[in-house]
């Protein structure tokens, strides 16, 4: 029987598997900044970033997204190796949860207008950002073996945004690129105008 020791530094030993520390450990790997950029990419190879088989999953996370036009809708798509045009195929479901400052109108519903069913458009993340000084969405993307040449990749986001009629919306999307390439590319970007402000930090997990 195998004997896992715990304390606050997480797993230490394991008799039968021997060391399994150092497992999900996270990496920084580039911080991308927006001031008024029509889209912000993430490409392998380029300006030190890493996006292949170094490690099987990726961290995007987004902090303060703040969009040029008001109701603004934040979005991704990927490049399989040696494309181009970030017109991947996606099959995705979409999940939100909102409720107004003047806590009269809630509920938690699906958006099949948020959704995709092997689409080749960018995947809404965050929907109807406001644009005042004081609004913007924060999240994160999942992105799950992306250099595999086997499997589709799948991939997981959650945001939650400062909606431009003051709401706080909780926005929830899943699904895969439907390809067995190799995705080495991808771009954020708002469906209509620049990305004004805000972070992208990409993350390798071991």
């Amino acid at each position: 029987m195998a004997l896992v020791k715990l304390n606050n530094r997480g797993v230490r030993s394991a008799t039968t598997f021997g060391s399994i520390s150092g497992l999900g450990e996270m990496r920084f790997i580039k911080k991308l900044t927006a001031s008024g950029d029509e889209d912000l990419s993430f490409v392998d190879g380029t300006d030190d970033v890493v996006l292949d088989d170094t490690y099987k999953e990726y961290l995007f996370t987004f902090k303060d997204i703040h969009p040029e036009n008001n109701d603004g809708h934040f979005s991704f798509q990927g490049n399989a190796a040696g494309g181009s045009g970030y017109n991947e195929t996606i099959t995705s479901t979409y999940f939100r949860a909102y409720n107004n400052e003047g806590d009269s109108d809630t509920a938690v519903s699906y958006s099949a207008s948020n959704d995709q069913a092997q689409e080749t458009t960018f995947q809404e993340l965050a929907q109807g950002i406001g644009n005042d000084n004081d609004q913007c969405t924060s999240g994160y993307l999942h992105l799950f073996n992306p250099s595999s040449t086997t499997f589709v990749k799948h991939f997981i986001s959650r945001c939650n945004t400062y909606e431009g009629s003051d709401y706080s919306i909780d926005q929830y999307c899943a699904g895969y690129i439907n390809t067995t390439s190799a995705i080495d590319e991808i771009q954020f970007k708002m469906l209509s105008g620049d990305i004004d402000a805000g972070d992208i930090c990409l993350y390798g997990i071991n």
